[in-house]
């Protein structure tokens, strides 16, 4: 009786481990063996069970995730790498397919919320820290191969292994892959693109941070615009006024007040209207305030050429500003001149001159880290997909990089009609950096990728929504660039249904 009661508390367990139809079981992968690998623990985590290492940053619910096989392992291309991953295996209803996710700043840690966002939907996913532990790029002093691995090879190792566990735990190969990051995230699917055209079936590339080298010049010079003097700096409590003023110039300009800037290149707004004319207060800007933010607005552009360095924020961005026009300069751009281009950790961000520093930073980084090569010819040629979205009112990375990005690659291959098949962006009115923000934020990129690749249905558009307190209040089409959402002119302007995709 005895036996029978303990055979019968082993069923659920055993059945977790069980190995898929001509595969093998979760525990066994531990003893796989993969060029550059050490595969360090293979368990099962029970449905529900997951719990985010401490410190790793935000931890959402993971109550709901199905059961799967977690494989933690470290990598070594290079005798200096010491790249973590971890590769979560569905234990049932495997889709069939494998996504990557991406990392945010520097990384120097795993992404376990959209491994889970993955595993969810049935696939097998993979992250990795790139390579180190922390956000910060002190990681890159003294050793160059580091970079490497957080530059690009991090992420083509990860792909390689992780592909190799799916196939050993399954009996097959996926069926097809995707990448999905924004944000340093997009920068890294890119890359891939552009570098390991072979890895991805489908690549989603949100607000990438593909032009780093530039994009920090212009984050450390929004930063010196506000404290070009004393009374340069703006407060954060002057930024509703900003933003409210920037609405009143421009959200009718699509033709509705919807508190939206639909296309913020329309948008002709000078913050001069806020000068104050008597005493100084929250809702006003002194002159040299005036100046900072027309600074922030502008492109950065090399003094002598006038050449742009990195387009300016957009219109509608102002709630964010404190991101890049704070205190200081934020770490993750002065990163790269104290730690990657001068390599002394006691560089002053105050010192940083865009003409110079921006020569000097791309001859240092010769396409190591930067992903903007537009020749996606060999990505396209084995009918690779690519999706890229950026928030106009992204406040950390200037969306005009990414419309800047995506005419490169129609102008290399001849045409924006010659890269429909492949390539589609789409902004994002009202949306900050990779989500939030006023307009509607929430999508389901995915969806879209996956009906692309698998069934050759290119996204027309991409309904989009807004939630205020837990309810949708409004959603809109996200057009492919250049199209714009115009409404059809009747019905409520909350509705996508009354809304169409038409020429700017």
């Amino acid at each position: 009786m005895r036996t029978s009661w303990m055979a019968v508390l082993l069923l659920p367990a055993m059945a977790l481990v069980a190995a898929p139809a001509g595969g093998s079981s979760c525990e066994s992968l531990a003893k796989l063996s993969l060029p550059n690998t050490t595969i360090t623990s293979a368990l099962v985590v029970p449905a529900g069970e997951f719990v985010q290492p401490a410190g790793r940053g935000p931890a959402p619910s993971y109550k709901d995730l199905p059961a799967f096989c977690r494989v933690q392992a470290t990598l070594t291309p290079s005798t200096d790498s010491d790249i973590k991953i971890e590769v979560w295996l569905p234990a049932s209803g495997w889709n069939g397919k494998f996504q990557a996710v991406g990392n945010g700043g520097w990384a120097g840690m795993l992404s376990y919320g959209p491994l889970g966002a993955a595993v969810r939907r049935g696939y097998a996913a993979a992250s990795t820290d790139t390579g180190h532990v922390g956000g910060s790029a002190s990681f890159a002093l003294g050793h160059p191969e580091k970079l490497i691995d957080f530059a690009y090879r991090a992420v083509h190792e990860t792909t390689v292994a992780a592909k190799a566990m799916v196939a050993s735990f399954y009996g097959n190969n996926p069926r097809y892959s995707y990448w999905n990051g924004c944000s340093t995230g997009g920068r890294q699917g890119l890359k891939e693109a552009q570098r390991f055209p072979a890895d991805f079936d489908g690549i989603i590339a949100g607000a990438p941070a593909n032009y780093q080298m530039h994009l920090h010049v212009w984050s450390v010079a929004v930063a010196q615009a506000v404290h070009k003097e004393p009374g340069s700096y703006i407060p954060p409590e002057k930024y509703p006024a900003i933003h409210k003023a920037a609405l009143e110039a421009c959200d009718t300009l699509d033709g509705l007040k919807d508190g939206l800037i639909q296309d913020p290149t329309r948008c002709h707004f000078d913050p001069e209207v806020l000068e104050c004319k008597g005493d100084e207060t929250s809702t006003c800007l002194t002159a040299p305030q005036v100046e900072a933010a027309r600074k922030i607005y502008a492109p950065v552009k090399n003094s002598r050429t006038g050449a742009e360095i990195f387009p300016g924020m957009e219109p509608g961005s102002e709630l964010g500003w404190a991101g890049l026009a704070g205190q200081k300069a934020a770490a993750v751009a002065t990163d790269t001149f104290t730690y990657v281009v001068y390599k002394d950790p006691n560089w002053d961000w105050h010192t940083l001159n865009p003409d110079t520093d921006t020569a000097r930073a791309d001859k240092n980084d010769k396409g190591l880290i930067d992903a903007i090569d537009p020749n996606l010819k060999p990505f396209f040629s084995h009918q690779g997909k690519l999706i890229m979205y950026h928030g106009w009112s992204d406040p950390l990375i200037a969306p005009g990089n990414s419309v800047n990005y995506y005419e490169s690659v129609a102008k290399k291959m001849g045409g924006a009609p010659k890269i429909v098949d492949e390539m589609r962006l789409f902004m994002v009115p009202g949306m900050g950096h990779c989500g939030g923000g006023e307009g509607p934020n929430t999508f389901d990129m995915v969806t879209a990728m996956e009906q692309w690749v698998e069934q050759g249905k290119a996204p027309e558009q991409i309904i989009a929504s807004h939630s205020q307190n837990g309810t949708v209040d409004r959603t809109r089409p996200l057009c492919p660039h250049p199209q714009v959402a115009r409404y059809k002119g009747s019905g409520s302007i909350d509705d996508a249904a009354n809304f169409s995709c038409a020429a700017p």
